[in-house]
């Protein structure tokens, strides 16, 4: 059928992949650095100028990458907001990630429209700082001028398929991006520009929601734009998980999505009711503590690094002994504890061991996260399979407890940009769809993620009492804290 692209616009660098567009396979890739803005200091800046963006992704598309290719998908960080003016231009450089400014805001805005469930049955979801809908409020509160010139919001996918488009009148986004802007409803697949006053003060213009395999537009050249999406839900279509799979993410904090059919109402807030990249519905749960956890085990233990954590924790037994780390070391958000701290139970002089903490560390992860899991599967969520990703997936210790902890199949895929494979498999389908094709009911089928799959086995017993001692030291510490 020809050639596509996707690139993914991460919060440090872009990666572009070139595939195939029957079968998926990768035949060339691209990739660059974000240029350092050093006016903003070291580290992840909450300030970014989107210009940047732009240079990243000419830099990875040098030396003929795209020659040859007809359509391209774009991916990119979730929660970006860019706030323009009503000449398309920035109004202040775009506000990205978790942005610890806007913590106040947040709470501000859950009070604002009556508490945490009515955040849940308007959108889906309860404002957090790393929400659009809370920046804008702390936009509102903070640079009140900026905020009044603010005419247009989108988002970083959005804004860069507008500028490849070439800036046209028409801006569009996905259902993925925009039900995590905290203003759109997954439920009823709606804007509600009422959020949008409600946070920024005012109405603006918002973009167009098109459908999963449409295109929003084409280059002067011929070049194909698809839809675009947030790098969340692109990485779940470059996975390829459907219903009855579910993907744990191990990064700093902690996530669990699976595939639904539907959007999910949960009262407690614990369950962001997100859209997927085909058309079904993607909810999320979110754990602070994954791997800052083990960091902080391991630099307890004067360990130079995870790899030799996990080699500490291999040398105890499943159940450490009797050591249970309830990993809530920066607060906690599944089970919403925010101001709570870790605990560590069953201290006993055999048990006060380096290794038996090392494994303790493991397990008190991956039980909070089986939490995660236990919230999808009491809102109806099917879990017959979980994919494992993120760099400590490949931890012995993480893969020796993660099947029996979790109580399912798991799959750890061969590492890979996910998110451009998914970005390039939505442009493979635009593609189709526009030359009568593919059905823009049914995406591309393409080769699945390479990847070790680990089962419960014999091991699934011991787990289990692993897990109940975690759940009941959860419950003698935060009584009712924790409720499906």
């Amino acid at each position: 059928m020809g050639i596509v692209a996707g690139l993914d616009s991460a919060p440090d660098f872009t990666r572009i992949v070139v595939c195939d567009a029957d079968s998926g396979t990768v035949l060339k890739q691209g990739y660059a650095p974000h240029p350092v803005d050093h006016s903003q200091g070291t580290g992840r800046p909450s300030d970014v100028d989107p210009q940047n963006w732009l240079l990243s992704l000419g830099e990875a598309a040098g030396g003929g990458l795209l020659e040859g290719v007809q359509a391209i998908g774009v991916s990119a960080q979730a929660n970006a907001l860019v706030p323009l003016d009503s000449q398309g231009n920035t109004v202040r450089p775009a506000m990205v990630g978790a942005d610890k400014r806007a913590q106040v805001a947040a709470a501000d805005l859950i009070d604002a429209l009556g508490g945490r469930e009515a955040w849940a049955r308007a959108v889906g979801s309860v404002p957090q700082a790393a929400h659009p809908v809370t920046k804008l409020r702390w936009l509102a509160r903070t640079e009140p001028e900026n905020a009044a010139r603010t005419a247009l919001l989108l988002q970083a996918h959005d804004w860069l398929v507008w500028q490849l488009l070439g800036r046209p009148v028409r801006r569009t986004t996905d259902r993925g991006g925009a039900s995590g802007t905290g203003y759109w409803a997954a439920t009823t697949g709606g804007y509600r520009p009422d959020l949008v006053e409600l946070a920024l003060g005012h109405q603006t213009l918002l973009p167009e929601v098109i459908g999963p395999a449409d295109a929003a537009g084409a280059t002067p050249e011929g070049l194909l734009i698809s839809a675009g999406t947030g790098e969340t839900m692109a990485a779940a279509f470059g996975l390829g998980i459907g219903l009855g799979d579910a993907v744990v993410s191990l990064g700093a904090s902690g996530s669990v999505m699976a595939v639904h059919p539907e959007a999910l109402y949960d009262p407690n807030g614990m369950v962001t009711a997100l859209a997927d990249a085909t058309g079904m519905h993607l909810p999320v749960v979110t754990t602070l503590n994954a791997v800052r956890a083990l960091r902080g085990t391991a630099e307890l233990l004067g360990l130079p690094d995870l790899e030799s954590l996990s080699d500490l924790a291999m040398k105890s037994t499943p159940g450490s002994h009797g050591l249970v780390l309830l990993p809530y070391l920066e607060g906690e958000r599944t089970p919403n504890l925010p101001h709570t701290a870790g605990t560590l139970s069953g201290l006993r002089r055999e048990s006060m061991k380096p290794e038996h903490l090392a494994r303790a560390a493991f397990e008190g992860m991956l039980c909070g996260l089986a939490d995660a899991l236990d919230v999808m599967r009491g809102r109806g969520v099917e879990v017959r399979r979980v994919f494992l990703l993120g760099q400590a997936a490949e931890l012995p210790a993480v893969q020796a407890a993660a099947p029996s902890l979790f109580g399912a199949q798991v799959v750890v895929p061969r590492p890979a940009d996910y998110a451009a494979i998914g970005a390039a498999r939505q442009a493979a389908w635009a593609l189709g769809v526009s030359r009568g094709t593919l059905d823009p009911r049914t995406p591309p089928v393409w080769q699945g993620a390479v990847a070790q799959v680990l089962e419960p086995g014999e091991d699934l017993a011991v787990g289990q009492a692993v897990r109940q001692q975690f759940v009941s030291v959860r419950e003698q510490t935060h009584p009712g804290a924790f409720r499906i």
